[in-house]
C-alpha cells in the first residue's frame, strides 16, 4: 500500500459529498475539537492531502491541528463511513423482506454506533433453523404471548390446548418447552435488555484464565494465568494479549462475563411483572436466553472490544519505540568503516564515504578459532589511514563485544569514534528485495554490514528500508491486528520521515517513498529523473519530473530540501506556496531573502499582521519566520557517544548490586528493556522505573536513551536479569511534557 495516501475512503468513494453534519458533530464532541475544525479536515482528507501536510502548513483550515488529532479524526471519520455503509445494508435487507416501518427506519437512522445498529436489525437478520423457529413452526407462539402476558392462569392448562402430536408436540411441558424457546428469543432480541447485559458487562465482567485440561505441563509457560481473574476492563494490553495468545495455543481457557445472578436480577426486572405460575415461566426462559444466547453474544462482543482495546494500546506502544527510534541522533556525514561482528564466519567490513556509498569490503578474523588477532589489527590500521576513517560502526549481535573490545585496544593515529549500532532488522535488509537492488554484486554479509555503517550515519533514512515489525521494539506485534499496526506503523513512518525532511538530491528511492505525497512510483520517477538530469537546481524543476503534477508538487514540496539551491528557501521547511510572503518582507525592508534568514535584527522589524491574506494567517506566518531563523535545522537531537562497562561481557560478569551503563532498547507497559553490553537485555520492571509510581513507563524513559542501572538478580538458566533505575537517573529520567 502506497505509505503517502492511504486515504481510499477519501478519494475513490463518493460515498457522500460531506457526512452528515449529525457525524461532525461526534467527532468533534469525542475528540474535544471544534466542529469546523472537523469539516476542515475532513475535506483536505477528501481532496487527497496527507495528515503531515495538514498539520505543516494548513494550520489556518484547522485551527492548528497537530498530526495525532488530525489522524484520530481519518480514522473516526472511516468508521463512520464504515457505519454508514452497515446502516444501507441493513435497512436494503429490511426493505427486501418487506417489514420496513416508519418508526424502525427512524431507529436505524438515529443509531450512532455498530452495537446500537446491530442490536436493532437482530430481530431481521437471516437466521439459522433456531429452537424458535422450530416452536413457532409448531404453532406455539400463540402460547409464548399468552405466558409472557403473566395473567394469573394456569400455564400447564392453557398449554394442553397446544398438545398435537402431528406436530410431534406430545405433552404440555413440551407445549411451555417451546414457548419458553420463543421468549428466550424475545428476551434476546429485545433492546433494552441488550443495552442492560452490554452495560453491566462493560461495568463489571471479569476476565478468567484456567488451565486446558492435560496441557499444563506443555503450557508451563502460561502458568502465571492457571488460576487467574480480573476486571476486563482494568486488565492492561500486555496481560490481555498473553492470555489470547495461550488460549490460540490451546493451552488456555478464558471466560469473560459479570455475575450471573447480576444479569438475571436485571433482565427480571425488566420482563418480569407478576408473581405467579406464568411469570416463574418467563423467568426460567430469561435464565435459559442469558446462558445460551444473550451471554454467549455478549462475550464474544467483548473479547473483540478488549481485543481491540488491546490492539491499540500494543500498536501505540509499538508506534511510539519506532518513532524514537527512527528519530535517533545521526552521527551525520562521516567516513564510515562498519563491522558485522561474527566468531567462525569472521568479521564482515564495508567502508562507506561520507554519502554513505560502499567504498571497500573484505572479512577479517580476529576471534577464535582462526584468532588472526595481528593480521586483522594490521589491516583495519591501514584501512583507517587510507580512507580518513572518522567512525567504526560496530553491530551489537554475536561477537560485538569481543569485535569491540578487539577495536578499542588498536592504537590510531587519528581520533577514530569506535561506537556500538543496535543491528536489530539488519539481517532481514540485507536478504531484502531493496538489498539486492541496492547491491546487486554483493552478498548478504556485505549488505549487513553497510546497513550497520549506516545506521550510525542516518538512522531515519536507513531504516525506512526495514519492515518495522522486523526491527523488535514492539510487544506482541504479532497478535495485534495486522493492517492496523501496518497503517499505525505507517503514519509513523511517514511522520518522522517529513518531520526532518529530506534532502532532494541525496535521498534513496526508499525515503522519498515516505515523503507527503509522494508514494513509491513518484519516488521512483524521482530518482531516475536525478540520474539522468542531474541534481535538481531548485523545487520548482519538481513539476518537470514526469507524472508528479500539481497536487503531488503541492504536498511534497515542502518537505523536500535543496541544500545548493540558488534559493535559499528551497533549503527550508518554507513552503513554495508561501514564497511570495517572505519576498514581500524582503521587499519591505529594503533586502535580500539571504539577508532577512541571516539577521534578527531584521525580522525583527516584520509586523506580521501586515502579511495576513485570506489563506496565510498568523499560524503559517509564525512558521514561516521560525524557518528563516533556522532554515531546514534537523529536529533530532545531536549525536552522544556511549560505551559500555569494560569489565562487563557476558552473563558471567554481571553480579547482583553492579551498577552499570546501558541503553534502552524496547519499552513496554510491563517496564523498559536494557542493553547492557551481554547479549542479553535486562528488564527494568514498571515498579523500578522511578522513586515514584510510574504507569506508563514512556513518560519517563525513550528508546536509545543512555540510563545506569542496579542489578538485582541473575538468572543464567533462564537468561533473565533483573535491574533497577531508582535513584540513578535523576538527571535523565523525568516525567516528560
Amino acid at each position: 500500500m502506497c505509505p503517502d495516501i492511504r486515504l481510499s475512503f477519501f478519494i475513490a468513494t463518493a460515498y457522500k459529498p460531506i457526512m452528515d453534519q449529525k457525524f461532525i458533530s461526534i467527532i468533534a464532541n469525542e475528540l474535544g475539537v471544534r466542529e469546523f475544525q472537523v469539516q476542515n479536515t475532513v475535506s483536505l482528507l477528501r481532496e487527497g492531502a496527507t495528515v503531515p501536510f495538514i498539520a505543516r502548513y494548513r494550520k489556518e483550515m484547522t485551527g492548528s491541528l497537530d498530526e495525532v488529532q488530525i489522524a484520530s479524526i481519518r480514522d473516526r471519520y472511516e468508521r463512520m463511513l464504515e457505519l454508514e455503509k452497515r446502516r444501507e445494508a441493513i435497512i436494503a435487507s429490511i426493505m427486501e423482506q418487506e417489514k420496513m416501518t416508519t418508526e424502525l427506519e427512524k431507529l436505524l437512522h438515529e443509531a450512532t454506533t455498530l452495537s446500537e445498529l446491530e442490536d436493532i436489525y437482530l430481530p431481521f437478520r437471516p437466521k439459522r433453523r433456531t429452537r424458535a423457529i422450530i416452536a413457532r413452526e409448531k404453532g406455539l407462539e400463540p402460547l409464548a404471548k399468552i405466558v409472557m402476558s403473566q395473567q394469573a392462569i394456569d400455564p400447564y392448562e392453557r398449554a394442553r390446548a397446544f398438545v398435537n402430536p402431528e406436530k410431534d408436540v406430545n405433552s404440555p411441558e413440551e407445549a411451555l418447552a417451546g414457548a419458553r424457546d420463543i421468549i428466550a428469543e424475545w428476551v434476546n432480541e429485545n433492546k433494552s435488555s441488550r443495552e442492560r447485559i452490554r452495560n453491566l458487562f462493560n461495568r463489571s465482567s471479569a476476565i478468567t484464565s484456567r488451565p486446558v485440561k492435560g496441557k499444563e505441563l506443555e503450557g508451563i509457560k502460561y502458568e502465571a494465568y492457571f488460576d487467574w481473574s480480573e476486571p476486563l476492563m482494568k486488565a492492561p494490553s500486555h496481560r490481555l494479549l498473553a492470555m489470547l495468545r495461550g488460549e490460540n495455543e490451546g493451552y488456555l481457557k478464558l471466560g469473560i462475563e459479570p455475575e450471573t445472578e447480576d444479569a438475571l436480577e436485571s433482565l427480571n426486572r425488566l420482563f418480569v411483572k407478576a408473581s405467579n405460575e406464568s411469570a416463574l415461566q418467563v423467568k426460567e426462559a430469561i435464565k435459559d436466553s442469558y446462558k445460551r444466547l444473550l451471554q454467549p453474544s455478549m462475550e464474544t462482543e467483548f473479547r473483540q472490544i478488549a481485543k481491540e482495546r488491546a490492539d491499540l494500546e500494543a500498536i501505540r506502544v509499538f508506534a511510539e519505540n519506532l518513532r524514537q527510534l527512527l528519530l535517533a541522533p545521526p552521527l551525520g556525514q562521516k567516513t564510515v568503516l562498519a563491522l558485522d561482528p561474527g566468531f567462525r564466519s569472521g568479521c564482515k567490513l564495508a567502508i562507506l564515504d561520507r554519502q554513505g556509498q560502499l567504498i571497500h569490503n573484505e572479512t577479517i578474523y580476529p576471534h577464535p578459532p582462526q584468532n588472526e588477532v595481528k593480521l586483522a589489527s594490521a589491516k583495519i590500521q591501514t584501512l583507517v589511514k587510507a580512507y580518513k576513517i572518522e567512525a567504526i560502526a560496530i553491530g551489537n549481535g554475536t561477537a560485538g563485544r569481543e569485535t569491540e573490545n578487539f577495536i578499542k585496544k588498536i592504537p590510531f593515529d587519528t581520533n577514530v569514534l569506535a561506537l556500538m549500532v543496535n543491528e536489530s532488522g539488519a539481517s532481514v535488509y540485507s536478504a531484502s528485495d531493496v538489498a539486492r537492488e541496492e547491491f546487486p554484486d554483493y552478498d548478504v554479509t556485505v549488505r549487513g554490514a553497510v546497513s550497520i555503517g549506516r545506521r550510525l550515519m542516518d538512522p531515519l533514512s536507513e531504516l525506512v528500508k526495514i519492515d518495522p515489525k522486523s526491527i523488535g521494539v514492539g510487544q506482541y506485534q504479532h497478535d495485534v491486528n495486522q493492517p492496523l499496526l501496518q497503517k499505525g506503523l505507517e503514519d509513523i513512518v511517514v511522520s518522522c520521515v517529513n518531520k526532518v525532511g529530506v534532502e532532494l538530491n541525496t535521498a534513496s528511492k526508499n525515503l522519498l517513498t515516505y515523503v507527503s505525497g509522494v508514494g513509491p512510483v513518484l519516488a521512483a520517477k524521482i530518482v531516475e529523473y536525478r540520474n539522468k538530469k542531474g541534481k535538481f537546481e531548485s523545487r520548482e524543476e519538481l513539476k518537470k519530473v514526469p507524472r508528479l503534477g500539481d497536487k503531488a508538487f503541492e504536498q511534497s514540496a515542502g518537505f523536500l530540501r535543496i541544500r545548493e539551491s540558488e534559493n535559499p528557501l528551497d533549503r527550508s521547511a518554507v513552503h513554495p506556496e508561501s514564497y511570495p510572503v517572505v519576498f514581500r518582507m524582503a521587499q519591505k525592508l529594503g533586502c535580500s531573502v539571504s539577508e532577512l534568514m541571516k539577521s534578527e535584527e531584521l525580522r525583527k522589524q516584520l509586523n506580521l499582521s501586515e502579511f495576513i491574506t485570506p489563506t496565510v494567517g498568523l499560524p503559517t506566518l509564525t512558521d514561516i519566520m521560525q524557518e528563516l531563523a533556522k532554515p531546514g535545522l534537523d529536529p533530532r537531537e545531536k549525536f552522544d557517544f556511549f560505551e559500555f562497562d569494560k569489565n562487563v561481557n557476558s552473563m558471567d560478569d554481571v553480579r547482583p548490586g553492579m551498577t552499570l551503563p546501558g541503553i534502552i532498547t524496547n519499552i513496554t507497559n510491563f517496564g523498559a528493556f536494557v542493553d547492557i553490553g551481554v547479549h542479553q537485555d535486562g528488564l527494568v520492571h514498571v515498579s523500578q522505573i522511578a522513586d515514584r509510581f510510574v504507569k506508563d513507563p514512556n513518560q519517563f524513559v525513550k528508546l536509545n536513551q543512555k540510563v545506569m542501572v542496579k542489578v538485582l538478580e541473575v538468572d543464567k538458566d533462564r537468561k533473565r536479569i533483573q535491574l533497577s533505575m531508582k535513584g540513578l537517573n535523576s538527571q535523565d529520567v523525568r516525567e516528560k511534557g
